[in-house]
């Protein structure tokens, strides 16, 4: 087999791979964009099962706790768990206590402790264990020694609360509506709500959450956010180098209106912004094609597949000229879409039976098929289950796939799968996989990182 011959096979299982690619994209799209994280359950009442029951009375609502016997020894602590560990899959987990009645001396903690915990011990006192103690205002963290000071002692009338910044794996506590102290969360695994009350008379309401906080959680979740983007914008980035990341990105999509004017804009700055060589982007692969991917592109935002199909023929004939492609499957996909979006269903099920029959046998294609035809069966198909395919989005899931298709026709093209994604895509899969890594440093604790979400808060600010 010639060189030549080769090369050629092997572009073209490279741009079949290409045309796979956005077609699994196409099929997992709405299920990303739905998916979330499990919702972990919170604790919502006292565990009234493991607890120092001999000590203690728990209301019939299972959120206040008495002390009503006379403490004789460390050991006959009235000690009781939430029903429930602290969730970890978000950004911080917080709950509360009311001071009823300091009893006698006011022996009173909050904290957290693990499953195993001795259930007559103050939380601190033991291993695993960490609690905020009202009657010295020390926090006792289960190193086997003495507590260390902390923040204010508290009595009756006092709404005391513990919380977890899993963000910075801390512990942290507020009195009265205030931050009290933090300190590092030294302690793994599983971590309970815990309350304690240690002489006769004293009695807390716990609150879960049931009912506002005191403290303003909201706004103490806004600063930590804050905090860390700070740290983010301290990151210093030569003008020249964002400057080529944006630029690179509208080559590589083809958007030469926008990067017109963002060329203009950029020259008009003070001082004027040039791309250093040393930037490491190569603009020679993304200015392939530059008009013919422009104009494609709005064609299929336009739902103007056919002309697409069209163009596709006369200027890259390789494309299209095996009708079984992926790239051809979507694209005739995308015209049964056009079709039923503007209402022709008999025009629809016409080049249905054409077009996307011969595909419905092969298990690549099935799953999409069924969603094109399924459009068919709902007066409202917007409002459906498949109604993801009448999204612009979709649109653009289908003008990337032409879009890379043509970029990896240029044969001085480095490696097909720059075709894929731009400069800045790359950048933000990287971020995405440091924060995944980030997050299994920290045993999974902590919000799940979401792009779009980092995305829609730096635009909201």
């Amino acid at each position: 087999m010639s060189e030549s011959n080769g090369n050629s096979r092997r572009r073209n299982v490279e741009d079949q791979d290409l045309g796979l690619y956005f077609l699994e994209a196409c099929r997992g799209r709405e299920m990303k964009e739905e998916e979330e994280e499990e919702e972990e359950e919170a604790p919502r009442e006292l565990n009234t099962i493991n607890s120092s029951g001999g000590f203690v009375v728990v209301s019939t609502d299972k959120l206040s706790v008495k002390y009503t016997s006379v403490n004789l020894h460390g050991h006959d602590v009235g000690v009781i768990q939430a029903n429930k560990p602290a969730p970890t899959k978000r950004l911080m987990y917080y709950f509360e206590i009311h001071v009823k009645d300091a009893g006698v001396k006011g022996q009173i903690a909050i904290g957290f402790t693990s499953e195993t915990f001795k259930m007559r011990r103050q939380p601190g006192w033991e291993a695993n264990s960490c609690g905020y103690h009202g009657d010295d205002g020390l926090l006792y963290r289960g190193h086997g020694k003495g507590g260390e000071p902390f923040g204010p002692t508290y009595t009756s009338g006092d709404v005391v609360g513990a919380g977890i910044n899993y963000a910075a794996q801390e512990f942290f506590f507020t009195k009265n509506g205030h931050v009290v102290g933090s300190v590092y969360k030294d302690m793994k695994g599983p971590l309970f709500p815990t309350v304690a009350v240690h002489s006769q008379n004293e009695e807390v309401h716990v609150n879960f959450g049931q009912k506002p906080f005191t403290f303003d959680l909201k706004e103490f979740e806004t600063q930590e956010r804050m905090k860390q983007q700070l740290k983010i914008e301290e990151i210093s980035v030569p003008p020249n180098v964002s400057y080529g990341i944006v630029r690179s990105y509208l080559l590589h999509y083809g958007y030469e209106d926008t990067l017109n004017s963002f060329d203009v804009a950029s020259k008009s700055t003070v001082p004027p912004i040039y791309i250093a060589q040393e930037s490491g982007i190569d603009e020679q692969e993304i200015t392939y094609a530059l008009n013919h991917r422009k104009t494609l592109r709005q064609l299929i935002r336009n739902g103007d597949i056919d002309v697409a199909f069209g163009k596709l023929r006369e200027w890259y004939p390789q494309i299209v000229e095996d009708n079984t492609s992926a790239t051809c499957f979507l694209l005739h996909c995308q015209k049964f879409i056009e079709l039923v979006r503007v209402g022709a269903l008999e025009e629809a099920v016409k080049y249905g039976r054409m077009e996307l029959s011969s595909f419905y046998d092969l298990p690549v294609f099935k799953d999409l098929v069924q969603d094109c035809v399924a459009l068919l069966a709902y007066e409202r198909p917007l409002e459906s289950s498949v109604g993801y395919l009448l999204k612009d989005s979709q649109r653009e899931v289908v003008a990337d796939t032409v879009n890379a298709m043509i970029l990896s026709t240029n044969l001085n093209m480095k490696d097909s799968k720059h075709c894929l994604h731009s400069y800045l895509e790359r950048l933000l899969r990287q971020l995405t996989a440091c924060c995944l890594v980030r997050r299994s440093l920290n045993g999974e604790q902590g919000e799940a990182f979401q792009l779009q979400r980092v995305l829609s808060s730096s635009r909201r600010g």
